[in-house]
Formats: C-alpha cells, sequence, structure tokens
C-alpha cells in the first residue's frame, strides 16, 4: 500500500484516490472461489447450463468480486507512515450491480470518504469503492469499506 504522513492523507478527505490494477478473473478462480465456499451453484460453474440464463455463460460469485478489494487496495489506499497494523472492520454498504462474466477483469477505483480518529492511535477509514468491469458501462459493485488502522 502506498504510504504517506497521518497529514498527508487527511488532507485527501473526500478525494478520488485513483484506480488498482485490472485483475484478470477467469473460470479457475471462480471453481476455486466455489470450492473454498461450499458453493457450487451452475451459474458459477457450469459453463453449460450457465449459458442458458440471461447471464449467457458463468459468472463470478459476488463475494470473489468483493474478496479481490483486498488485493486492489493495496494499489491505491493510503497508509499512515506510522502504521503498526491494518484491520478490517467491516462494511456500511455492499451493492452487487452487475454481474462479472468469467475471462473479464476488475479494477477498484477508491475515494477516501472519511478519516476519524477513534482513540489516540486507532483511526476509522471509510472508502467508497466502486469495481469496474473492463469494457462495460455498470460496476460489479459499490461499497462503503471501513477499516482500522493502528499507528
Amino acid at each position: 500500500m502506498p504510504v504517506a504522513s497521518l497529514d498527508a492523507i487527511r488532507a485527501k478527505v473526500g478525494s478520488d484516490l485513483g484506480g488498482s490494477a485490472w485483475i484478470d478473473v477467469d473460470q479457475a478462480d471462480i471453481d476455486a472461489f466455489a470450492d473454498i465456499t461450499h458453493d457450487h451453484q451452475f451459474i458459477h460453474v457450469d459453463p453449460v447450463a450457465a449459458a442458458q440464463t440471461p447471464f449467457g455463460g458463468t459468472v463470478a460469485h459476488g463475494f470473489l468480486t468483493l474478496s479481490l478489494l483486498s488485493r486492489m487496495a493495496a494499489d491505491v489506499m493510503l497508509v499512515p507512515d506510522t502504521t503498526r497494523l491494518v484491520v478490517n472492520y467491516g462494511f456500511e454498504k455492499v451493492r452487487f450491480i452487475a454481474p462479472v462474466r468469467s475471462g473479464k477483469r476488475v479494477r477498484g477505483h477508491f475515494t477516501l470518504a472519511a478519516m476519524d480518529e477513534k482513540q489516540p492511535g486507532q483511526w476509522q477509514f471509510v472508502h467508497r469503492v466502486t469495481v469496474e468491469i473492463e469494457g462495460e458501462d455498470k460496476p460489479a459493485l459499490q461499497a462503503d469499506w471501513i477499516g482500522l488502522i493502528f499507528t
């Protein structure tokens, strides 16, 4: 993750932090996620049956796309230069807007919405995240992601 001073990060509240690198979402990733989560619904793992749906083929699990945020954040989210620990605190909201078809690429686009010191050395960050699908108008998801950073 990019590193900056607390003051420099505070100055970015309300600002667009940019986009991550593109990530390929292929059928092997979708199948591996299905195995780990025990979610083998046909729209994810059966290309023949999924071809008969409105999606026209297999699609990634929404939670697979959501889980890629950690990788995307590594490219874009700023952390204080005094960071000792970063913890995922959760989400205010998550909306799965469009399916990610197997073989597509996605990337995260981040805005630092808020930064508050909850107690000395414990910072709560809120990032508004949009996961874009390459070549498509609608995003895969939008979320307000909360993290705690201990300095």
